[in-house]
């Protein structure tokens, strides 16, 4: 007890004699870690989306379709002022991903999710009914997508499912929009919702915003589905986001057919897609550029329009040696491949 007396004794005079070297310590680290309100864009990579893919017998194919993303850090005081120097970084305020100044990392996080799991929906869908396989939606599933700031104290979170609108269940977007135009302005309409396998219940004030009546939610719907031959996926916690959805559902089509367009060559793309085939554009395409350009790329799909402008003024700026392909739909992307020749 006496020795244990004595230890802490020698502690408290250690710090009494160097407690301006302490406080300068715990102030220097505080101020090269403090996180400032903003990510810093870096590179840009590729993943082999080959590997997030495996189909019940699926045909073997000579080349790779790669997911294209781009590396992000969060911004301290040392990487900022870094950002001011090294001209490739960019940086953007958290901002930029919120949809207001209430919303936390969270709920960033479990959008990114979302649109994942959307991304890979859609680009099933289209691959499956591309190649004439079989492609059944069984249940769906109504997810919050947004709370706005007017009903941040109802409770309601993103990522609560929605079970039903006035005790009446819907299977698309359109049906939870149509009940809540039914209602007149200052009605309330009950939401049925879980959360963590546990029911509950919400009533909320339709307004009015644009000419339109709304209840402070956005609502993303995701499916489950069936498919011959069967399908599975192998992505990372970490990985979100619909950017990959294009090629994606390329990789998917290509395991399905037998016909390879890959034609032995290494394809890096980027874009979004819907559930009709539709291709949509993204963010950082010159980042995702230099990442194909880095990892020895032959073909860099795109979408058209100003992803494709950037990506083409980018390769001319610094000569790069790849193939971009603009495309507005997934059937364009493949009749590019199946007609590619370098």
């Amino acid at each position: 007890m006496k020795a244990f007396k004595r230890f802490g004794k020698n502690i408290i005079n250690f710090i009494d004699e160097n407690i301006k070297e302490l406080i300068f310590i715990l102030g220097v680290y505080v101020v090269l870690t403090y996180q400032l309100p903003y990510f810093i864009l870096v590179s840009g990579g590729t993943i082999a989306v080959d590997d997030r893919v495996e189909i019940e017998e699926e045909y073997s194919q000579d080349g790779s379709f790669n997911l294209a993303y781009v590396d992000q850090i969060n911004a301290t005081l040392p990487t900022y002022l870094l950002s001011k120097v090294i001209k490739s970084w960019t940086v953007y305020s958290v901002s930029d991903y919120t949809y207001d100044d209430e919303e936390d990392e969270r709920e960033v996080d479990l959008r990114d999710n979302m649109e994942l799991n959307s991304s890979i929906q859609s680009a099933v869908k289209v691959a499956y009914l591309e190649a004439g396989k079989e492609f059944n939606i069984d249940e769906y599933h109504h997810y919050i997508y947004y709370v706005d700031e007017s009903i941040k104290d109802s409770g309601l979170l993103v990522g609560d499912e929605i079970l039903s609108i006035n005790n009446k269940e819907f299977t698309d977007l359109d049906e939870f929009k149509k009940e809540i135009n039914n209602q007149e302005v200052g009605d309330k309409v009950l939401i049925k919702y879980k959360r963590n396998k546990k029911i509950k219940e919400k009533e909320l004030v339709v307004r009015k915003e644009s000419d339109r009546k709304i209840v402070g939610l956005m609502v993303l719907t995701l499916y489950d589905y069936e498919t011959k031959p069967k399908i599975s996926f192998k992505f990372q916690d970490r990985e979100g986001g619909s950017s990959g959805g294009l090629t994606l559902a390329l990789a998917i089509y290509n395991k399905l057919i037998e016909e390879d367009i890959t034609h032995g060559y290494k394809i890096v793309g980027t874009g979004t897609i819907d559930e009709d085939g539709n291709v949509g554009e993204i963010g950082g395409v010159t980042y995702k550029l230099k990442g194909a350009v880095k990892k020895k790329a032959d073909i860099f799909i795109v979408p058209n329009g100003d992803n494709y402008k950037e990506a083409k003024e980018e390769q001319e700026k610094h000569n790069y040696k790849i193939d971009i392909i603009g495309v507005d739909t997934f059937s364009d992307a493949v009749n590019e491949l199946k007609n590619y020749k370098k």
